[in-house]
């Protein structure tokens, strides 16, 4: 018995309907990942500004963000072996958002693993410490997984962020790896691996060697920032602070303190 104009017409609206439904899915499914790496981003970029500002220098040189594509989610999906369901997805993948945030020196690197660490609405999952047991290749970075809640319009989604946090000298040397490594397709030669984990071995020698010299320099003007104008506006040009506002301001804290130096 053949099947009805009818019956082909409800199940043509129903598949229409069940791939606007997935389509809506899989949309918001990425736009949380965006929504999270903007979250990010934000607070990076104002700790970045505060350092700016507050500070003689900011740890953060420079920061990037990717997304992967769907066309890549999958692949990587399937490479895992995980299962197509954006559930799974979520919980298995965990580099769909990414963001690199490159210092100055080693020890900033971990400065600012620090202050991210220590936000109230960051939930650590896992940091893998790739600078102090770098890879057998060479390979040095900090790498955060983190979650960051991402407020939608009827819920709110745990999202998860990878980040890599590295020095100037260690991204120079990652981004020369990765196009070896795909130009090679994964089949290095001996000689070259041998070459990267020498030049590896010698932009680390680089940070050290920075990094001392930076300490030596401001080892050389101790109390420099302890001996400035206390009306200075050095180093917080974006805010035009005129000097009759810090005089009202530094008498208003006078006219606070008076009651406790007349109780003592």
């Amino acid at each position: 018995m053949g099947v009805s104009s009818i019956d082909k017409g409800i199940d043509t609206a129903r598949i229409t309907a069940e791939r606007r439904e997935l389509k809506t899915e899989l949309t918001r499914f990425m736009m949380s990942y965006k929504f999270a790496t903007d979250e990010m981003m934000t607070k990076i970029n104002i700790l970045k500004e505060e350092f700016s500002a507050i500070h003689d220098y900011s740890p953060i040189e420079h920061v990037n963000f990717r997304l992967k594509s769907p066309e890549g989610i999958l692949r990587k999906a399937i490479r895992k072996g995980c299962p197509l369901v954006l559930e799974d997805i979520r919980d298995q993948i965990q580099d769909i958002a990414g963001i690199r945030i490159t210092c100055s020196f080693i020890s900033d690197t971990y400065r600012i693993l620090d202050m991210l660490t220590s936000q109230q609405d960051i939930t650590v999952l896992e940091v893998k410490d790739y600078i102090a047991g770098p890879k057998s290749n060479g390979y040095k970075s900090l790498h955060l997984i983190a979650t960051i809640p991402v407020f939608m319009s009827d819920r709110v989604a745990p999202v998860t962020v990878e980040i890599q946090i590295r020095t100037v000298a260690m991204d120079f040397w990652a981004s020369l790896e990765h196009k070896i490594f795909y130009k090679y397709q994964g089949e290095v030669p001996v000689d070259l691996v041998h070459d990267l984990k020498q030049a590896a071995d010698v932009a680390n020698r680089l940070d050290v060697k920075m990094e001392r010299l930076h300490d030596q320099v401001v080892a050389l003007r101790p109390g420099e920032r302890a001996e400035t104008d206390i009306f200075s506006n050095a180093g917080l040009s974006r805010f035009d602070l005129p000097e009759d506002f810090l005089t009202a301001i530094s008498l208003g804290r006078d006219a606070e303190d008076e009651p406790e130096r007349n109780r003592a």
